[in-house]
């Protein structure tokens, strides 16, 4: 018994929110010609094709990189990583900068007579990257150059030296993972 009348209850609320809405859909249209705007359910409409629109146009841009990624991806590359070794990215950026975009030979000369830390690390992974292109690819070596050049720090090894008054100062041995990306120039 509760059960059928609880259903009777709902039925009813039901009916009466419809009933409201299609009067307060009916006030809104006339309060829209009144005062010549256009009425709520046209302004979602639009809105909804607006949000179709942009979804498309997000399609489109997405289509839009896929085709550069197999423009670029129709390019050979080659490419030599140096993980874990004991110099900080940062010193490695420095020579790095130096070299990027350069060709291949004038790259080694600079590395060759550059006074920094980094220079040493940068022109063996570059001899590798040369080989990697040669050997691996079929690159011609005069045409070679250094299409990126990055430097990301590794983990750092934590070690502590005694400090004053008993307490301890915090060593970090810092480690970076540096990538050489070589093209050929047309």
């Amino acid at each position: 018994m509760a059960d059928e009348k609880e259903k009777k209850v709902a039925t009813a609320k039901k009916e009466e929110n419809k009933e409201k809405a299609v009067k307060t859909e009916k006030a809104a249209t006339k309060v829209a010609e009144k005062n010549n705007v256009e009425p709520k359910k046209t302004v979602e409409k639009k809105q909804e094709v607006k949000t179709a629109e942009k979804k498309e146009s997000k399609e489109a841009k997405a289509t839009k990189i896929e085709k550069k990624s197999e423009e670029n991806s129709n390019e050979m590359t080659a490419k030599a990583t140096l993980n874990l070794a004991r110099i900080s990215s940062r010193k490695i950026a420095i020579v790095a900068n130096l070299i990027r975009g350069k060709n291949v030979e004038e790259a080694l000369a600079i590395l060759k007579f550059t006074p920094k830390a980094g220079s040493k690390f940068l022109e063996k992974l570059l001899n590798s990257a040369i080989a990697n292109a040669e050997n691996n690819n079929q690159m011609n070596r005069s045409k070679l150059y250094i299409a990126e050049i990055y430097s990301n720090q590794g983990p750092t090894m934590k070690r502590i030296r005694p400090a004053a008054k008993g307490s301890a100062a915090r060593i970090r041995k810092r480690t970076s993972n540096t990538t050489i990306v070589l093209k050929e120039r047309d």
